[in-house]
């Protein structure tokens, strides 16, 4: 079983940029899909990011393509997200989440698909 804890979240003005780490503990991290998730006040959760166990297959929301990279240690146990050029609408609470089909070839990008998440990490962009 894999535990998520999402960390490098914070406060940073528009045109900044922020790292999210997250560090997974448990076995089956090498052979995990992981997912990058974000919900601002008021809205629904929505999918940032995803990336496959091999790294090999790797999927973007549109609104953060360009910006958003995110990447996966599987010695470090875990899996990261690189924000460029921030914009005010990227401020919400942003969530690792872990598909535990183990070594699926499909990437999931729907939230229902990802079994176990972190508690969440703040990211606030100002203008």
């Amino acid at each position: 079983q894999v535990q998520l804890v999402e960390s490098g979240g914070g406060l940073v003005q528009a045109g900044g940029s922020l790292r999210l780490s997250c560090a997974a503990s448990g076995r089956a991290f090498s052979g995990t899909n992981m997912g990058w998730f974000r919900q601002a006040p008021g809205k629904d959760r929505v999918f940032v990011a995803a990336i496959r166990w091999d790294s090999v297959r790797i999927d973007y929301a549109d609104s953060v393509k360009g910006r958003f990279t995110i990447s996966r240690d599987n010695v470090k146990n875990a899996v990261y997200l690189q924000m460029n050029s921030l914009k005010p609408e990227d401020t919400a609470v942003y969530y690792c989440a872990a598909d535990i089909s183990p070594w699926s070839m499909v990437l999931q990008t729907d939230e229902g698909a990802y079994e176990i998440w972190g508690q969440g990490t703040q990211v606030t962009v100002s203008s």
